[in-house]
């Protein structure tokens, strides 16, 4: 029998991060040309994150962006429910790449995210249901605590072999 944690009762979880911005070239935000873009984001007891913002906004191709860190946590967190449904109905999962992809439209008052398309790949194990493969997508969707956090269509276009 499995051991799984118990999700029937309500409880609070509390993520902490340091952000530390890295730009000040010298004269600090004195117009929006003179600062970089470049932050560590941090947790303690884990390797740093290496940001700025996209290049489109001055930032440092090099580093992750936040747009990029959304769409990343949504496809994380929806492969980490689908792995954990996979395995509790039996289904053995061999494989699993998504190539998720984000739409964000910039207007004069900023910007939104639109919609995220998620496209998972997953390979089965011989013998495996595939038919049930394709449906627990739609739960791992309905519990993933980043999609349900989230003001925007997250679409699930699953391929199972």
């Amino acid at each position: 029998m499995l051991n799984v944690p118990s999700m029937a009762s309500s409880r609070t979880h509390r993520y902490q991060t340091t952000l530390t911005w890295n730009g000040n070239l010298g004269t600090g935000t004195s117009d929006y040309r003179s600062y970089g873009r470049a932050h560590t984001i941090a947790v303690e007891g884990k390797a740093a994150i290496e940001g700025s913002s996209d290049p489109t906004f001055r930032g440092d191709a090099a580093r992750w962006n936040p747009e990029e860190l959304l769409v990343a946590s949504l496809s994380a967190c929806h492969m980490l429910w689908y792995l954990h449904l996979a395995s509790v109905a039996r289904i053995v999962v061999t494989g699993y790449v998504d190539c998720a992809e984000g739409t964000m439209d910039e207007s004069a008052d900023g910007g939104r995210f639109t919609r995220v398309t998620l496209r998972p790949r997953v390979t089965l194990a011989a013998g495996s249901d595939a038919q049930r493969a394709r449906a627990l997508h739609h739960d791992a969707h309905a519990k993933c605590f980043i999609a349900q956090s989230v003001n925007f269509p997250v679409e699930c276009r699953p391929e199972v072999r």
